[in-house]
């Protein structure tokens, strides 16, 4: 008898344990009744983000849980940069019933995989920020991307940078007539990464400004690698940098402490910096002097846009520019454009509050 009685108390306080750390891993959400979502009369969402410390991705959250309100209950998850737990995640929406899943993939290529999860489930699906391969993107006509064209933000740095150079003579340390610069990347092989490194530097060149890269490294979208690739690049070239490019803010924030910690923005010793998202951290970087310039990348309105057109999927209707509020592109796409932001016009980085 004793031993029996043991046995039921160890497991109930296992059972306990578990829940306990279930209850932790849940998410956050909206839901007033979690064992009754959408018992509210509102659709219920499942939102998966791929990582919640990303600098940018803090203010894409910060977008979908002032846009849900009175519009959708949702559940709302870290995939913690790992795909196989996004994917988990997907199945464990699936299961609960959820009426449309919002997913910012940690792996764009995985992308096909949750949309046949999605397509089997009946599930409408809106990807956020990385977008799927066309491909995928093809194989069903209720799975939606949300997001902001790379092209667009990389032509744009490299205008920032452009119209520096023209206006500043100076920053031609060398008198050579071509700008040396360092690149930041994100990742190898991402879409983002790759097409802001390409056309930042056809920017320039079509600026009709001749250029040589000095170096060139990943940093992983991450302030500390930003820190420390800068500094591996100045002890290899030192002064002959003369401009850094960075796929993202994070990384240019990283290698304008590295900058600072070799002298510059101190007396005369400056070098141009840009990144790309606007960022609440950039835009102090700005008002400092210590960045150059960045690329608004809108977290606001993609936030936004994805839960609009989440809720008019999970109700059953068809998304048009009236029920959603944004232009709907080839059926499946909504793009939200980025904008130029330098120190004349950081009060324009709008989803900084």
């Amino acid at each position: 008898m004793k031993k029996t009685a043991f046995l039921c108390l160890a497991g109930a306080v296992l059972a306990a344990a578990l829940a306990g750390c279930g209850g932790q891993n849940k998410g956050e959400g909206n839901s007033a009744d979690r064992s009754n979502p959408g018992g509210g009369g509102r659709p219920q969402l499942g939102v998966a983000i791929y990582k919640f410390s990303d600098t940018f991705m803090i203010g894409v959250k910060s977008a979908i849980k002032a846009s849900a309100k009175g519009v959708a209950d949702y559940e709302l998850v870290d995939s913690r940069n790992s795909q196989p737990d996004q994917n988990e995640q997907v199945d464990d929406f699936i299961d609960s019933g959820v009426d449309a899943m919002l997913v910012n993939p940690v792996d764009r290529t995985a992308a096909g995989v949750i949309i046949d999860k999605a397509q089997a489930a009946g599930i409408p699906v809106v990807f956020l920020n990385r977008e799927p391969l066309e491909g995928d993107m093809k194989k069903w006509d209720k799975a939606y991307y949300v997001g902001a064209q790379a092209k667009e933000s990389g032509t744009m740095s490299g205008q920032l940078l452009a119209d520096y150079w023209k206006t500043h003579p100076e920053a031609d340390k060398n008198g050579d007539g071509v700008l040396q610069y360092a690149m930041l990347k994100g990742e190898p092989g991402h879409q983002d990464a790759e097409l802001r490194t390409t056309f930042s530097i056809q920017a320039i060149e079509d600026a009709g400004i001749k250029v040589e890269k000095l170096a060139e490294d990943t940093a992983k979208w991450d302030r500390a690698k930003g820190q420390e690739k800068m500094a591996a690049f100045l002890e290899t070239y030192g002064d002959r940098i003369e401009a850094v490019l960075a796929n993202n803010d994070d990384m240019a924030l990283g290698a304008i402490k590295a900058l600072k910690a070799a002298g510059y923005f101190s007396g005369d010793k400056y070098m141009p910096v840009v990144g790309v998202d606007a960022t609440e951290p950039a835009v102090k970087a700005l008002k400092e002097g210590t960045m150059l310039g960045t690329v608004l990348n809108d977290a606001a309105n993609q936030g936004k846009a994805a839960v609009m057109l989440a809720a008019v999927l999970a109700r059953g209707e068809v998304p048009t520019r009236e029920n959603v509020g944004f232009e709907i592109t080839d059926g499946q796409y909504i793009w939200i454009s980025y904008k130029k932001i330098t120190k004349d016009n950081v009060e324009e980085a709008g989803q900084i509050q």
